[in-house]
C-alpha cells in the first residue's frame, strides 16, 4: 500500500514548479501503479499550451474557473469544479486559468517526475529519457 501526504510532498522532489503552474507528483512511474498522479495548480490569469503526444492525460478540476480549447476544432469548454476532461485523442489543446484551477491529473503511460515540457508543449517518451 502507497499512503502519501500531499503536504508533506511540498518542498521535495516531487513538487515541481514551471511557468506559473505547479505539481505534486502524488504517483509516479517508479511506484508501479501503471499511471501517475498530480495535483496541479495553474496560476490565475495564466495560459498553457500543452501537447501530450507520448502520453494519455485524465484531468479533474478541484476548485477555480478556467477553459480548454481543443486545437484541432477550435472548441473551447468550461473548465470548473467538478469537470473532467480526458486526452484521448493526444489533443493539442489551450489551458487557461481565470482563477487560480487545482487539478487532480493522471498521465498513462506514468512519468518518471524527470520530465520538462519541451518547446511544443510535449513530455518526451519514457525511452528518450532513459537514454
Amino acid at each position: 500500500m502507497i499512503v502519501r501526504d500531499f503536504n508533506k510532498l511540498q518542498g521535495t522532489d516531487r513538487h515541481i514548479a514551471d511557468a506559473k503552474w505547479t505539481s505534486t507528483r502524488m504517483l509516479l512511474a517508479d511506484d508501479g501503479m501503471g499511471f501517475s498522479f498530480h495535483i496541479t495548480v495553474l496560476e490565475a490569469g495564466s495560459e498553457h499550451t500543452f501537447h501530450y503526444k507520448h502520453h494519455f492525460e485524465s484531468v479533474y478540476c478541484m476548485k477555480g474557473k478556467g477553459s480548454i480549447t481543443d486545437i484541432a476544432t477550435g472548441e473551447t469548454h468550461e473548465i470548473k469544479p467538478g469537470v473532467m476532461y480526458a486526452l484521448n485523442l493526444h489533443d493539442k489543446h489551450i489551458l487557461r486559468a481565470e482563477e487560480e484551477l487545482h487539478m487532480a491529473c493522471c498521465f498513462n503511460p506514468p512519468v518518471t517526475g524527470t520530465e520538462v515540457h519541451r518547446e511544443d508543449g510535449s513530455y518526451a517518451p519514457a525511452e528518450e529519457l532513459a537514454d
